[in-house]
């Protein structure tokens, strides 16, 4: 054994062939493993629950995303004047001035991280309750086309289309 190996490693050309014996021997495996794809994102995101769930934050948070807007509008106003009238400021009003539009722009980040750490909370809450949902539908995909694999599409570089099942999935998800 040991002098196969010394052999295989004297031999670059014995190193291809051998990677294409193991290739060859390998491919009535690959040919019988029945492989689907699918867009788990599309899928879940597309479906009737999920765009149920969209509206009902888009209504509790309408309010709050709309204070966040006002928020960013006044410190942008207020340093649009600090730009434009600035240079025509005594210290003491530019300084004010200054001091104003720094604490709404902290007030402004402030709201933003606050709603943008809420909304992805409850995203990812969702995404967690739908999870055994999802799964569910992909194994009885798995089951009814005789699949041994479903693999996510982001792992794929190319598909046929009849190996792309994230249409059948959004159909399961949405029985």
């Amino acid at each position: 054994m040991a002098g196969f190996r010394k052999f295989v490693k004297c031999a670059p050309g014995v190193r291809v062939f051998v990677a294409a014996v193991a290739l060859v021997m390998a491919m009535p495996a690959l040919a019988e493993t029945r492989i689907g794809v699918v867009d788990l994102r599309q899928a879940l995101f597309s479906s009737d629950d999920a765009r149920a769930f969209s509206d009902q934050l888009e209504q509790e948070f309408s309010g709050t995303e709309a204070q966040v807007r006002e928020a960013q509008q006044e410190a942008r106003r207020l340093q649009e004047r600090l730009q434009k009238d600035g240079a025509m400021m005594n210290e003491s009003e530019r300084q004010q001035l200054t001091a104003e539009f720094q604490q709404k722009a902290e007030a402004f980040t402030r709201q933003k991280q606050q709603l943008d750490q809420t909304l992805n909370s409850r995203k990812q809450a969702f995404l967690d309750q739908a999870r055994p949902e999802v799964d569910a539908a992909v194994k009885a995909l798995m089951e009814e086309h005789d699949l041994d694999i479903i693999l996510p599409s982001e792992a794929v570089v190319s598909v046929k289309p009849e190996l792309n099942l994230t249409e059948q999935l959004l159909e399961k998800l949405n029985q």
